[in-house]
């Protein structure tokens, strides 16, 4: 079975501790700006709003890869990135309609969720059921993916 974050909008505070837990378990530091969950704040509507790779089927950053650098991990079924193999050219950080991969200026390459090998920190350190790891198929990622297609291809019959 493939897990997938859901999120639940109505339910985050803003703490920001998912963004915390995340720059720990992959930078080794508490800085938010080094996470791979992002907490936006819609300050006029007082809404807090994760969001992060949704792991796309089609994974266009994956098909736009000119090297291959980003595979699907079998087990976690997460799109990850090879440090060794990326050239840090940022075809992908375009090529994602969700805009959930980033430039990580230290290392010279790109950084996207990877599911923590399939025990997230960000849900392991929510304090409320915002963000929770469940089957894939009741997540609404289909939903997602429909949108994503159709995105797509209106942008394909425009040009």
């Amino acid at each position: 079975m493939v897990k997938a974050l859901h999120i639940v909008v109505d339910d985050c505070t803003g703490c920001q501790q998912c963004e915390m837990a995340c720059s720990y378990k992959h930078e080794g530091v508490f800085n938010p700006a080094k996470s791979r969950i992002k907490v936006f704040e819609f300050k006029d509507q007082g809404r807090s709003v994760p969001y992060t790779c949704t792991q796309c089927s089609d994974a266009w950053c994956m098909q736009a890869c000119p090297v291959d650098a980003i595979s699907v991990n079998t087990q976690t079924g997460a799109k990850e990135v090879s440090g060794d193999l990326c050239v840090g050219c940022k075809v992908c950080t375009i090529a994602c309609p969700f805009g959930t991969i980033n430039y990580n200026h230290t290392s010279g390459k790109v950084d996207k969720c990877d599911l923590c090998g399939g025990e997230p920190a960000c849900v392991e350190i929510c304090p409320t059921p915002a963000l929770t790891f469940i089957d894939a198929e009741t997540t609404g990622m289909e939903k997602m993916r429909y949108w994503a297609e159709k995105t797509d291809q209106g942008q394909t019959a425009q040009t």
